[in-house]
C-alpha cells in the first residue's frame, strides 16, 4: 500500500482538485493522509469532509509547524510500505499510482522510484521532465548523471517506508527536500527512474521557495558544497554539477554579502553544458571570489541588488 501524506496549509482553492486526482485512481492500494497544518481557512472542513467521503483518507489536525512538520507528521502516522508525498496545490496523473505501485511491487530492491513531473513555470509554460527506464546503484552517478540535484523534489518519487526509519525533514528550513534526498540516497540501495505517471507541479508565487531569504540560500549552499565534495570526480557531469554550485554560491553571494565559500576549480569550457560556457570562461579569468563581487557590485548599480 502507499500511504501518500499531502501537507495542507491555505490551499482551499486547489485542494480538491489535489484529493481528486488520487481518489480517482483505478487499480491501485493506497491511504490519503491529510494534514491539516493549522490552516486559518476552510482547508481543515474540506479536509473532514473528504474524510467522510472517502474512507480511504485519515485526517491530522495540528498546530501549524511547516511544511517539514506537517509532512514528518504524516511519516508517523502512515501505514503503507510505501511513501509519496503530494503538495495540495498539486495532482498527478491518472493511472500513476497503478503503474508505481505495480513498478515496486516487481522490484522489491526499487528504495526510491522517480517518476516525470511537469513544472508549471512562472510564464505560464510548462516544462516536463522525464528520466527514462533507469537504475542507479551507485548513488553519486544518480546524483550526477541524473542531474538528481536540479530534481531534488519530495513529490514526484516514491519511497520504501524503511528509508524513513531514521530520517525526517528538518522543520523550520527552507530547501527541505535539498536537504533531505542525499541523507535517503545514504540509505539507498538501488535508486529507479521510470517513464511512468506524471506528476504535476503548479507553479505558486507564494511559495516559500519562490521567497527564501539569504539564510535560506546560505543553508542551500551549505549542502551543496558538501556534495560536491563527496561526488568529486574530473567528468563532464561532476563539471556541470560543479557551475550549477557556481550559480548558487553567485546568488548567495549577491543576497548576502556572504564571502564566497566555493573554492576555485576552473573547468574546460568545451567539457560543460552550453548554458555554463560563459560563465566557465569568466571563472577561468577571474575566479570566483572576483566573479562574485563583480556580480554583486553590477547588481546594486542597477537597482536590483540586496545589501545585506
Amino acid at each position: 500500500m502507499i500511504s501518500i501524506i499531502i501537507p495542507v496549509y491555505k490551499t482551499a482553492a486547489t485542494l480538491d482538485r489535489c484529493v481528486e486526482s488520487i481518489a480517482a485512481q483505478e487499480d491501485a492500494d493506497f491511504e490519503i493522509i491529510l494534514v491539516d497544518d493549522g490552516s486559518p481557512d476552510d482547508c481543515p472542513a474540506m479536509c473532514d469532509r473528504w474524510a467522510e467521503k472517502d474512507k480511504r483518507t485519515r485526517v491530522i489536525h495540528k498546530p501549524n509547524g511547516g511544511l517539514s512538520s506537517a509532512r514528518n507528521a504524516g511519516i508517523e502516522a502512515s501505514r503503507g510500505d510505501l511513501l509519496m508525498f503530494i503538495d495540495s496545490d498539486d495532482y498527478i496523473a491518472p493511472g500513476t499510482l497503478h503503474d508505481l505501485n505495480g513498478l515496486a511491487g516487481k522490484h522489491p530492491e526499487y528504495d526510491i522510484i522517480e517518476f516525470p513531473i511537469s513544472r508549471e513555470r512562472a510564464d505560464g509554460t510548462e516544462e516536463t521532465l522525464t528520466f527514462g527506464n533507469c537504475e542507479y546503484r551507485d548513488m553519486d552517478e544518480y546524483w550526477l548523471s541524473c542531474r538528481a540535484y536540479t530534481h531534488a523534489y519530495a513529490c514526484n518519487k516514491i519511497y520504501r517506508r524503511r528509508m524513513f526509519d531514521e530520517v525526517r525533514y528538518p522543520e523550520k528550513m527552507i530547501f527541505e527536500d535539498l536537504h533531505t534526498l542525499p541523507l535517503l540516497l545514504e540509505k539507498a540501495g538501488v535508486t529507479a527512474t521510470t517513464c511512468a505517471g506524471t506528476y504535476y507541479y503548479c507553479w505558486n508565487s507564494g511559495g516559500i521557495s519562490n521567497n527564501a531569504d539569504g539564510n535560506a540560500w546560505r543553508q542551500l549552499l551549505a549542502t551543496h558544497l558538501k556534495m560536491l565534495e563527496k561526488t568529486h570526480r574530473r567528468t563532464p557531469e561532476w563539471a556541470d554539477y560543479y557551475m550549477h554550485v557556481l550559480n548558487i554560491q553567485i546568488y548567495t553571494t549577491e543576497l548576502t554579502g556572504d564571502r564566497p565559500l566555493l573554492t576555485t576549480i576552473r573547468q574546460n569550457f568545451m567539457s560543460v553544458d552550453k548554458s555554463f560556457r560563459l560563465k566557465a570562461i569568466l571563472l577561468d579569468i577571474m575566479g570566483v571570489n572576483a566573479l562574485c563581487r563583480a556580480n554583486r557590485l553590477l547588481r546594486i548599480m542597477s537597482g536590483r541588488g540586496r545589501r545585506k
